[in-house]
């Protein structure tokens, strides 16, 4: 009998923040491939911004990615990556990723990578975990294409099975979850409204997150293509479920959300990552 070796690598990333002074420090970094991270900034604002990246160009089936991020008591990180993370086809086992933030007291973490594309016949896994301390702020963005649009591979992908869940020390914040199978009916009346990108969005803050509702339809109102829902969370969080008919009214749409929320919540002005 011939064994086949599995394919797909184990990454991991794993990082941690650190108040020290006015500043906000990355002390603590290790990778292993293929993730990565670039050296961190400091833009306008405390925050240290980290891109996160995968060298090899992609997700592939039977990957199975770790990334943990502690955000020490009165530290602020934002996480982002340099574009859209592809999910390549497989025809065996689904890419896995499992994300765990912790975020210390008073401390802020920011969120927001760019979307997600998965191609045709891909399956991903993915779980987002996030214990969230008192005082502190939480801005997550999860975002997706619903595939290769422009190469008419929408809802072509093989499954997306995504959870969500945010903690705190009273317990249970959020839990949230969905698994779809790649159907051209999600395009449908009812379903996706021939959207073929979509987001969610959650904020958890002790503030201001009445303000972050009120204001929602103001700053999504002048973007072209984007449809939101927002709503408030039963204890100290405000989720945004987010439609959009192309990548830049998503980009844009989400760009208003995440300014509306620094505004509101940290009392800060947009975050200008210069993304090509």
């Amino acid at each position: 009998m011939t064994t086949v070796a599995r394919v797909g690598r184990d990454g991991g990333l794993r990082l941690c923040f650190e108040r020290r002074g006015a500043a906000t420090v990355l002390a603590g970094c290790r990778s292993v491939l293929p993730l990565q991270v670039l050296a961190p900034v400091a833009l306008a604002g405390p925050a240290a911004v980290v891109s996160m990246l995968n060298p090899t160009g992609g997700v592939l089936g039977g990957d199975r990615l770790s990334i943990d991020v502690e955000v020490a008591c009165g530290a602020h990180a934002c996480l982002t990556t340099p574009s859209a993370t592809r999910v390549y086809r497989t025809a065996g086992a689904p890419a896995v990723q499992h994300v765990r933030l912790i975020v210390g007291a008073d401390a802020v973490m920011e969120w927001v990578p760019d979307h997600t594309i998965p191609s045709a016949g891909a399956s991903l896994r993915q779980t987002f975990e996030a214990e969230v301390g008192p005082g502190a702020t939480l801005i997550a963005v999860d975002a997706f294409a619903a595939g290769r649009v422009a190469r008419g591979e929408a809802w072509r992908f093989a499954r997306l099975d995504s959870t969500l869940t945010v903690r705190d020390a009273l317990g249970l914040v959020l839990h949230d979850r969905f698994v779809l199978c790649g159907d051209e009916r999600w395009s449908s009346i009812g379903l996706a409204e021939g959207r073929a990108y979509f987001a969610t969005v959650v904020l958890v803050a002790d503030g201001g997150l009445d303000e972050v509702a009120a204001h929602l339809p103001a700053a999504l109102g002048t973007i072209d293509g984007m449809t939101a829902a927002v709503a408030r969370l039963p204890r100290r969080g405000l989720m945004v479920r987010c439609l959009a008919t192309g990548a830049p009214a998503l980009t844009d749409g989400l760009e208003a959300i995440w300014t509306l929320a620094r505004r509101r919540l940290l009392d800060l002005p947009p975050l200008a990552l210069r993304k090509p």
